[in-house]
Parts: structure tokens; sequence; C-alpha cells
């Protein structure tokens, strides 16, 4: 897809997706399978973003992903997006996922221009994400955050957003079965949280 298709995309389906995911799907086919469990919890919720950066290539365009440290305490090793909590000195999610991108990869937000979000993501550690998406136009220069990325890469936008490379997988978690999806590219492994966004967003842009 062109930068002005995934835009035009973008803004048509705004608001559109989630609602329909949400309301017609299984339970075990929503966005996230986390939503429920929190909600009827009663736990409070962490507010947080996450960048979604759509980089302009040659070729087309490409998702940039960070891989995180192993020795963080949480999705230690895990491929992600940039992003964190919202710190009470945020404006908006907005704000947090430029700030948050520009303290883990060093992309400064000058070089990000945002074009639309995706549906928020409850993850299980508690957070609520706001996926903010953004397109980067080269050139710019990345600084990882030596403690927290222990890799930057980009994936191609059609690979990542193809439902046929979105597998369905089953895993225990602290005894709880639990089915999530996994996208494979080259030696990556993009599951949970990340592999979620991806999945709306391939959703937002090729559905009808």
């Amino acid at each position: 897809m062109t930068l002005p298709e995934v835009v035009a995309r973008l803004e048509a389906t705004a608001g559109v997706i989630g609602r329909r995911s949400n309301e017609a799907a299984e339970p075990e086919e929503l966005v996230h399978e986390e939503r429920n469990e929190w909600i009827s919890s009663g736990k409070p919720l962490i507010p947080a973003a996450v960048l979604v950066p759509l980089v302009v290539r040659e070729n087309g365009l490409s998702v940039m992903l960070t891989k995180r440290t192993e020795h963080l305490n949480n999705h230690a090793g895990q491929i992600s997006f940039p992003g964190g909590r919202v710190d009470d000195s945020d404006r908006d999610a907005q704000h947090t996922a430029l700030r948050e991108t520009e303290e883990e990869v060093g992309l400064h937000a000058k070089h990000i221009n945002i074009v639309g979000e995706l549906d928020e993501y409850i993850v299980g550690t508690g957070y609520l994400v706001n996926p903010i998406i953004g397109v980067i136009e080269p050139p710019f220069e990345l600084t990882p955050h030596e403690g927290e990325v222990a890799e930057i890469f980009e994936a191609p936008l059609e690979f990542l957003i193809e439902p046929e490379n979105m597998k369905r997988h089953a895993r225990e978690f602290d005894g709880i079965k639990r089915h999530y999806f996994a996208i494979t590219w080259e030696e990556y492994f993009i599951w949970g949280a990340t592999a979620g966004m991806l999945r709306n967003l391939s959703q937002r842009l090729l559905e009808e």
C-alpha cells in the first residue's frame, strides 16, 4: 500500500473496526484476550502509549520495531513498538508516544508525522495502551537506549499486515491457557501485544 492509501484507510475506518470486532467476534477472536479479565477484576489500568512507526522507503512502507533487552522486568527480549506509561507531565497519548520514542530510539518528534491511532489495547501486565501511528521520512538517525533496546529493525508493512502471516498460537501462562497471534519475519518472532496491534492495523487497512 502507498502512504496516501494508508492514510485514507485510517481516516475511513477510525472508530469502526474496533467496535465491530468487540461486538461480533467470539472472545478468543478479539484483538486481545486480557480485556474481559482486567475489566471484570476491577483492577486499575495504567495508561500508556506506543508509536507505530511507518517508515517511507523507496520500495514501500516499512514498520520500525525494537527488540527489548533481556534483563528488563517486563517483556524482556520481546519485539515491541517504542513507548511506555503516560507521565503526569505528558499532554496526551501522542506526547507520550513521541517522548518515549525519542528516549528509546533517539528519534526526535520533528521527524514524525502523526496520521492516526489504533484501538486501545490492554496487556496482561495491566497497561491500557494507546497505539499512535506516525510516518517517518528519511533521512534520520537512531540511537538505541542501551538499557532498554537491544536492536532496532524494520519489516515490510505489506508482510506484517497480511492475514496469512498471522498465526494462532496457544500457550499456558500461570496455569491459564491463552491464545495469541504471532508473526515470524526473518529471525524475528513478533507476538503478544505487538502482534495484536499489527492485527488491528491489518483490519483497519484491509477489511471492507
